[in-house]
């Protein structure tokens, strides 16, 4: 409960579309949030306040005074609050994580515009195209433009006037052929302003404009048979066709629209921007948002939209979405959520984009911190296994045996999805006579977890059997009569397809080949596998070698067990001098060992 009265505070605030504030004790700032009906918003974080998460509840707990700003409509709700989300980075609001100064390609205001990058936004009337996300897709884009078309790169005032005083002269850039000398006269403002409208054409997305009209050259020049003019304005036509392939990505016909895409994890989330025109996307970046009070996504895509357009001076009237966005208001901003078509692939490859952002930089998370990976994982097996809690605790078992001869059980553990190798068990199979794997499955379950019982020991959150329906149902069987068959969810999983049984279920679960949870499966049971194949062949070896043993005449039951605890194996044994035998053995016994052995 908050230390003020909330309900005589609720009672100042109208049912109308705004901006609510939070403030602490020492009247800071702790959070901004936007409402279509104030009143109803603010009073579900009191109101409700045993339904909100732990995050918010430490909010509500920390207000002191609420402060509130009426709007006309809910899209102003939505500038103003990323306006003061951005001026005041309240504590509990979910906040950008990103602080880099972008370039731009600017042409600037001046006679004869040069054409550079800069990361220094002046409103000086000079044209601004970007900030660009990647630097190295726009040094590509300059250098084509600086291929493409001769300018001028010098910062000479090129007014008329110096240029009729002959103040200039040309410089190694118009020898080589990167510059047609306007500082001398021998280019027009005009014939640079020719140029200057396909580049900004081109900056625009606008490309096909110019491919059009360099087509029209090539056949104009090809009429006139002047078919070097024609290869160089082929040249030229090449490559922009070039960077036009590796741009455009929707029909040309989408003229200007803003595309957006979200991804979350559990405390962050990825946003991604394409901006759109003429068919070409010319600017994509993605951002990573930290949440703070478990925002939903559409909560987070709300904060991020104008954000973005603000940064990339955005005026495009049409936003693509993933999903529905409420914001109300007189305006001509309109949301779509495309279901098929060019627009629906547009919101495709802003998922991809957002996806692999994500994805990467989770991983590195991970790297830095691999308790994140774990829980991720252990989290992804409770939804692909529908388990009610998380699998921090797994045994599997597996069965081993040679035509019924030495039948032996092992079950292996994984604790937080890796191995705990010093919690490994096997068994001899007691009860169980000849081939019969489900006995012994069954048998050696009930001897687990009867032993767990006893000594009061934590019980797994998952138990896998190595084999299908009946294995699965043996060790059910066992499970039931411990009493304990509600308590654990056991699984089976089949070699053949690795398919994943349920108890008292006909027809399997099939898991993602590359599936994380199929992995850490398969590494159970081939754990197991191991772990059992290994100490049948030990127990094998060593039975073979005492029947060995106990067919010598004069060598009886306790002899063998002191060759065996001195030697470890029949290979030994016989390689054993008289003296390393002699202090287990006597003389006649050692004399009847070497005859059996000749």
């Amino acid at each position: 409960m908050s230390v003020f009265d909330y309900k005589e505070e609720l009672k100042k605030i109208p049912h109308k579309p705004g901006v609510y504030q939070y403030f602490d004790k020492n009247n800071e700032l702790i959070y901004v949030g936007k409402a279509k009906d104030l009143r109803n918003r603010v009073g579900s974080y009191f109101i409700n306040e045993h339904q909100l998460n732990s995050k918010t509840r430490v909010l509500v707990r920390k207000i002191n005074r609420i402060a509130f700003t009426i709007v006309d409509t809910e899209i102003d709700a939505w500038l103003l609050e990323n306006n003061l989300i951005k001026k005041h980075k309240p504590r509990y609001n979910v906040m950008l994580k990103d602080d880099k100064t972008y370039p731009w390609i600017v042409i600037k205001n001046e006679h004869f515009p040069r054409v550079f990058w800069t990361r220094k936004y002046i409103r000086d009337g000079s044209r601004y195209y970007g900030p660009y996300a990647s630097v190295g897709m726009m040094h590509i884009i300059l250098d084509m433009i600086r291929e493409l078309f001769p300018l001028r790169t010098c910062n000479l005032n090129l007014s008329p006037e110096n240029i009729a005083r002959g103040k200039y002269k040309i410089c190694l850039e118009y020898q080589i052929g990167n510059c047609k000398g306007p500082c001398e006269g021998y280019q027009s403002e005009e014939d640079y302003d020719q140029n200057l409208a396909d580049i900004k054409n081109i900056l625009n997305g606008k490309i096909t404009v110019v491919t059009n009209r360099l087509k029209m050259q090539i056949n104009d020049a090809v009429t006139s048979l002047d078919f070097e003019a024609a290869h160089k304005v082929k040249t030229k036509l090449e490559k922009l066709s070039n960077y036009q392939s590796r741009s455009t990505v929707v029909s040309s016909s989408i003229t200007n629209v803003d595309v957006f895409n979200i991804a979350s994890e559990d405390n962050y989330a990825f946003v991604n921007y394409l901006k759109v025109a003429h068919g070409v996307v010319i600017q994509t970046q993605t951002l990573e948002m930290k949440k703070r009070l478990d925002e939903s996504e559409e909560e987070l895509l709300t904060l991020a939209i104008p954000e973005f357009r603000e940064r990339f001076k955005s005026t495009s009237k049409e936003i693509i979405v993933p999903f529905d966005i409420h914001i109300e208001g007189d305006t001509a901003l309109k949301f779509t959520v495309p279901k098929a078509g060019e627009k629906k692939n547009l919101l495709e490859l802003s998922r991809k984009n957002v996806a692999y952002f994500k994805k990467e930089r989770m991983l590195q998370y991970e790297k830095l911190n691999p308790e994140v990976k774990t829980e991720r994982i252990l989290k992804q097996m409770q939804k692909d296994l529908r388990l009610n809690v998380l699998p921090r605790h797994i045994e599997c078992f597996d069965n081993s045996n040679i035509q019924g001869s030495f039948p032996v059980s092992a079950v292996v553990v994984f604790k937080d999805a890796k191995p705990a190798k010093k919690d490994y068990r096997h068994f001899n199979v007691k009860t169980v006579v000849g081939p019969n794997d489900f006995a012994t499955m069954e048998e050696a379950v009930f001897r687990r977890y009867r032993r767990l019982l006893d000594e009061d020991q934590q019980l797994p959150q998952l138990i896998v059997i190595d084999g299908g329906k009946g294995q699965l149902g043996a060790a059910v069987k066992s499970l039931k009569l411990l009493g304990i068959a509600n308590k654990v969810t056991i699984i089976g999983i089949a070699k053949r397809l690795e398919e994943i049984y349920y108890p008292g279920d006909q027809y399997p679960l099939y898991l993602d080949k590359k599936s994380e949870t199929l992995k850490i499966i398969q590494h159970l049971r081939d754990e197991a596998h191991r772990f059992g194949i290994t100490f049948h062949r030990n127990q094998r070896s060593r039975k073979t070698f005492v029947s060995e043993l106990e067919r010598i005449p004069g060598i009886g039951k306790t002899s063998v067990e002191k060759l065996l605890k001195t030697f470890k194996s029949a290979k030994r044994v016989k390689g054993a001098s008289d003296d390393e035998l002699n202090k287990v053995l006597n003389a006649k016994q050692i004399k009847a060992l070497r005859e059996y052995f000749v």
